[in-house]
């Protein structure tokens, strides 16, 4: 994938309000459509506690991306947790790979505890790399 001048990665988690199946379907229906529109790569892990999501792309698109998903009433206490440049994808292949929990190396106690807030911001670009390569040599 060529490298793009304006590429960034963001990073927040947030607190599902009403995470169920259907829910979490019509999320990743519109992430994925939306995000193929907008030359937008990333992926979501998810549990009934929290949304934790890394956003890549174009700054532009990956702010506005962002913003509306401040917006979206199917997320309540959304937190940016990390925001840079980047000079290649991390998730290229994947409009929006999903992992439902599975990749979390934070317990339910941890995250209740903070751990995301107290995490580098190095810790979590760190976990998401780690889902990225297990995602590469299962897929």
């Amino acid at each position: 994938m060529p490298i793009i001048s304006d590429l960034i990665q963001l990073i927040y988690v947030s607190k599902p309000f009403g995470y169920d199946g259907p829910t979490l379907g019509a999320i990743l229906i519109d992430a994925r459509r939306c995000n193929a529109r907008d030359g937008i790569t990333g992926a979501l892990v998810c549990r009934h506690d929290a949304y934790l999501q890394l956003l890549e792309g174009p700054a532009e698109k990956v702010r506005a991306t962002y913003q509306r998903i401040i917006r979206d009433d199917r997320h309540a206490n959304v937190e940016e947790l990390v925001n840079h440049a980047v000079t290649e994808r991390m998730f290229g292949d994947w409009a929006m790979l999903h992992d439902p929990e599975t990749s979390w190396v934070w317990s339910r106690e941890e995250i209740e505890d903070g751990v995301l807030e107290r995490a580098s911001p190095a810790d979590i670009v760190a976990m998401f790399a780690g889902f990225s390569e297990k995602a590469r040599t299962e897929g």
